[in-house]
């Protein structure tokens, strides 16, 4: 028996051995190009990511060890026929390329990690991730564009169907759509996942986007039905080089076992179409999106395949599309995110309401009637406030089928509104019997906020709501009623707001995509991508692929995207060099697909930002930046030349831009107003010498002329913030969050707004990008916590908070690539006691302030002078630190 135990545990030693002592570290959040799960990725050669969670101080990764393989049963058994990385000594743990064999379009592969701590003790295997290869090559296509009714016109959401027959279900089946418009994809009667408004916008014309479904498990054997539901949205005449009436089609049915594709069903002129109940009003172009229009009557038969009196299925068209670039969606569905129920209805008229649903939302609208009378038309008109009933406000019309309790819920358009104006409704409807729906694309929140100033908490709140309201379609919108444009320059005010308040790495890719189509041969760029008319902007708005790609790497980490972007930058300059005159920047000509030449924009009333002063002043301080960021980027792809031209650019145009815009008198730039003197300071174009005059000229220019209020637009905010962060300026900007008069955030949240606005007075939007820009101030002010740009992606971080009279103290967090980094600080009789959570892979250099003596450090005394230094130096776990103010 002794003998036997000895045996035993002789043998347990050795499996033991040879497996590694077990660490405490787990990983979790497996992410393939920044998305869980993808199905449909457009690369073949995509990249990984992971976290890791250890609750041991000073845990770090030091070797990774993937597997890859064709069949999760591999994957279970520890095989890995595609590749196998061994034990792989490295700390990256985000974005690790794929190295192992070749992986055909429309297949999947399965992978898991795991890794070792710098005990070389490794962890637990993580769950199995998973992705499938789109359909990234033309040939890969046998489907035909299909469409109906196109010879008499064209049906704005029709259906299309077809029957076909599954011998077993011992394989995946995955259904490739690429559809011109809007589509939903129903199988034996039931929707398909739960993506709205899909796919997301591109630039029709250059490029149409490919949605992927997994319907394995999802069919039955025998026979299936399936239908793909079609809204024209933005493939509309008139928009983009849309050549055919839409909405148009093409999908394809494969079935896949490991390597081994079979296709099973195509789009063609075997499949059958006929007019939905839903049809649409308006041109879908700005100011005129038009509404919907829902048949009762037709509405019950909906999901039927079978004919019905008044609608039978009739023969579909094959269309040729003209060639463009047909690739994967690479950001996720936008889908339903919350429910808002109203919270007073008001009646009017003796069959007129208003319906007040409590906050401002992007979305849908459902309505449930008890009894209407048959063929009765309820007519329902949405604003985003009261004060302004537009002539261009939507509205929708449901005519009843006057057969018991009925529904009402848009599909393939949406709104932007607070208030519901209801007409012709019998009876004061319940407040139960109406609910909102909140739409933007599926990211994930990355941040939370609080301080103990609630107005702070207020305004910070409105600004994560405001970017809910903002984000669907795959990018951030200017505001989702009005226009619904990608405008660059919301989005570079907004970016770095908007990267710490989510994960929006897939938004901003695909994004991206977008600004590289809609750049022109010459190097023009209009003023929104996807590009549709001739919005208005300027250089601020056109170098967005600069800043924002610049700003996305910091927070993402991701090389591939810069490499990318690049040549797009590179060729807009050579457009700007065209209209630099004595080396400034100056007014470009208007073009069909693009207007105005801005500097700042929408700021209060009796600030003029339209000066020629100011406007080319504001247009070449940017361009100061553009060439400082693409010096680092040059330097991060290794492109070594570059780095030096730009280099010298950036230095020539600050001495132009100073000799040309200072007064030396006065000692302000151009017209002197905020931001006239905040781009300047921020892109160092300021002698040395002359900054403290420049920022004395700034607090005057605020604290006496501007009554202590904000002072500039859309293009001045996230300017004046960023250069107040990085000179802890952080008392000017407390002081102008904190107005309650006009113009100001507490103004309009005492005026009822949940969302910001267009103006600062409140003209057009309600629901709007142009001031969200100051939201980065309370995340790295106020709670401390700033990126290193030479560490991209969150591994290194510096820990300063920056404490306004009036706040005692803090809770912030930040998801990171790593995970979740929190600070929570709070001064208690005279000292500042902090917490601090750092993920595995981060590292955290904590300020100490001059004043503040030495400190403790997780209980234990901590000698700066000792260590010849003022900060304190962290990597992962959670720390304490305690010192006195």
């Amino acid at each position: 028996m002794r003998y036997q135990t000895y045996t035993v545990l002789y043998l347990l030693l050795i499996f033991f051995s040879g497996c590694g002592q077990r660490s405490d570290m787990t990983v979790s959040d497996l992410r393939c190009e920044n998305l869980k799960d993808p199905v449909g990725i457009d690369k073949k050669t995509p990249r990984f990511s992971w976290k890791i969670k250890s609750d041991v101080n000073g845990a770090r990764q030091t070797a990774y060890h993937i597997l890859v393989a064709s069949d999760s049963s591999l994957l279970r058994e520890g095989k890995a026929d595609l590749w196998d990385t061994g034990k792989t000594a490295s700390s990256e743990s985000i974005l690790i390329p794929y190295g192992g064999e070749k992986i055909s379009s429309g297949t999947p592969a399965f992978w898991k990690v795991r890794v070792y701590n710098q005990n070389d003790e490794v962890s637990p295997w993580s769950r199995a991730g998973s992705f499938l290869t789109g359909l990234t090559d033309e040939a890969d296509w046998k489907a035909s564009y299909i469409g109906y009714n196109i010879d008499a016109g064209y049906t704005e959401c029709p259906q299309l169907y077809k029957s076909f027959n599954v011998d077993g279900q011992d394989a995946g089946y995955f259904l490739h759509v690429n559809s011109l418009g809007y589509h939903e994809v129903y199988l034996n009667g039931d929707k398909v996942g739960n993506g709205v408004l899909t796919p997301a916008v591109s630039q029709y014309g250059k490029r149409s986007l490919v949605n992927t479904y997994d319907l394995s498990g999802h069919l039955k054997k025998g026979k299936n039905d399936l239908m793909l539901w079609l809204g024209s949205g933005w493939y509309t005449e008139g928009l983009f080089d849309v050549v055919n009436t839409g909405p148009l089609v093409r999908a394809q049915l494969e079935k896949v076992d490991r390597n081994t594709r079979e296709t099973i069903l195509v789009t063609d002129s075997s499949w059958s179409g006929r007019n939905s109940s839903y049809s649409r009003t308006g041109s879908w172009k700005p100011h005129n999106f038009g509404g919907e229009i829902i048949d009762g009557a037709l509405m019950k038969s909906d999901l039927s395949t079978e004919n019905t009196e008044g609608r039978s299925w009739e023969p579909v068209t094959e269309v040729q599309v003209p060639a463009h670039k047909v690739t994967p969606q690479m950001v996720e569905l936008d889908q339903v995110t919350d429910t808002i129920n109203p919270v007073a209805i008001v009646q009017i008229a003796e069959d007129t309401f208003i319906v007040d649903m409590g906050r401002t939302l992007t979305g849908w609208l459902e309505m449930n009637f008890d009894q209407l009378e048959k063929s009765q038309e309820i007519v329902i008109e949405y604003f985003d406030n009261l004060d302004d009933f537009r002539s261009f406000s939507p509205s929708d019309k449901y005519i009843a089928a006057g057969e018991g309790p009925e529904v009402f819920r848009n599909k393939f358009n949406y709104y932007g509104y607070r208030y519901l104006r209801i007409y012709n409704l019998p009876g004061m409807p319940e407040l139960d019997s109406i609910r909102g729906y909140l739409i933007h694309t599926d990211y994930e929140a990355a941040s939370g906020f609080e301080c103990s100033d609630t107005d702070l908490n207020r305004i910070h709140d409105m600004f994560v709501y405001t970017l809910r309201c903002l984000s669907l379609g795959g990018v951030l919108v200017d505001c989702p009623h009005i226009e619904r444009l990608g405008y660059g320059g919301d989005g570079n005010a907004s970016t770095v707001t908007a990267q710490t308040m989510f994960d929006l790495a897939p938004m901003y890719t695909n994004w991206f995509q977008a600004w590289s189509d809609v750049i022109r041969e010459d190097g023009s760029m209009p003023h929104t991508a996807p590009n549709v008319n001739h919005a208005g902007g300027g250089p601020y708005w056109c170098g967005f692929i600069i800043t924002a790609s610049w700003n996305s790497f910091i927070n993402y980490g991701d090389t591939l995207m810069l490499r990318t972007n690049y040549p797009v930058m590179q060729k807009w300059l050579e457009y700007v060099d065209k209209y630099t005159v004595d080396g400034l920047l100056k007014r470009w000509p208007d073009t069909p697909y693009r207007a105005w030449y801005l500097g700042d924009w929408a700021s209060p009333e009796g600030v003029d930002h339209t000066a020629e002063a100011s406007v080319d002043l504001v247009n070449n301080s940017f361009m100061v930046l553009c060439y400082d960021y693409l010096q680092k980027i040059a330097r991060v792809l290794g492109e070594t030349d570059d780095i030096e031209h730009y280099a010298s650019r950036e230095k020539k145009l600050k001495e132009i831009v100073h000799n040309t815009y200072y007064d030396d008198v006065n000692h302000i730039y151009g017209t002197g107003i905020q931001v006239d003197l905040a781009f300047p300071l921020l892109a160092e174009i300021v002698p040395g010498d002359l900054v403290d005059e420049v920022v004395e000229s700034l607090e005057n220019e605020t604290y006496e002329k501007r009554g202590g209020h904000i002072a500039c637009g859309l293009v001045g905010l996230p300017v004046l913030t960023e250069w107040a962060v990085k000179n802890r300026a952080y008392e000017l900007i407390y002081t102008m969050l904190k107005k309650r008069d006009y113009p100001g955030y507490l103004y309009m949240i005492d005026k009822g707004a949940t969302t910001t606005w267009e103006h600062w007075n409140g003209n057009r939007s309600r629901i709007h990008n142009c001031y969200n820009g100051i939201g980065q101030w309370f995340y790295q002010a106020v709670g401390g916590i700033k990126p290193v740009e030479e560490f991209p992606g969150y591994r290194k971080v510096i820990i300063d908070p920056q404490i306004p009279d009036g706040i005692h103290w803090a809770k912030t967090f930040k998801e990171t690539p790593f995970g979740r980094l929190a600070v929570n600080w709070e001064i208690t009789e005279g000292r500042m006691v902090m917490d601090i959570d750092i993920p595995v892979g981060v590292e955290a250099s904590v300020i100490i302030p001059d004043n503040g003596g030495d400190c403790v450090l997780n209980g234990s005394e901590y000698l700066l002078a000792d260590q010849g230094t003022s900060s304190v130096e962290l990597i992962s776990g959670k720390h304490k630190i305690e010192y006195k103010l």
